[in-house]
């Protein structure tokens, strides 16, 4: 029984994230099938995010945020917002904000800022253990990604007449 159940897990398609800085962007992937993307701020230029392959190493709902001069307990004036992911990385993660103007920008010290919505729909289908890999170019699945979006945005114009 417990043989069968490994041989079923080993079959099933592994989750991962792709994120892409260029695009501003993260891509939950399971094998090669696009699960979800989601809009994302990642490093500024003076505190950049790393670039290359991870694992998510924490799960954390509702965390405590440890500043360099201040603590700061869940709630709405947490800068990580209601979910953290920590990378093996140490000090980056994935996370929410109390800052969403943020997202699609470079605005972070270094770590994957999302939305709370977003990182908390994220952390209920991913765990520790996931592949977590972050590109400063664009990562060949968003080519793919951008051009279904490109042609999904044209065909919903195409029946529109000038003036609408």
């Amino acid at each position: 029984m417990i043989a069968a159940l490994e041989a079923m897990a080993e079959d099933q398609p592994s989750r991962r994230i792709v994120v892409s800085f260029a695009d501003r962007k993260l891509a939950l992937l399971e094998g090669d099938r696009v699960m979800k993307v989601y809009d994302i701020a990642v490093g500024k230029p003076t505190t950049p995010s790393p670039t290359g392959e991870y694992k998510i190493v924490s799960h954390v709902a509702n965390p405590t945020w440890y500043g360099p001069h201040k603590v700061v307990g869940p709630g709405p004036q947490n800068p990580v917002g209601t979910r953290w992911m920590g990378l093996n990385a140490k000090g980056y993660g994935i996370h929410g904000t109390n800052a969403p103007r943020s997202i699609g920008k470079a605005e972070s010290h270094g770590c994957i800022r999302m939305r709370n919505r977003d990182v908390e729909e994220l952390f209920r289908m991913v765990d520790v253990g996931v592949a977590v890999e972050l590109d400063d170019e664009r990562p060949e699945i968003f080519n793919q990604i951008l051009a279904k979006d490109e042609v999904a945005a044209s065909s919903n114009n195409s029946g529109l007449s000038k003036g609408e």
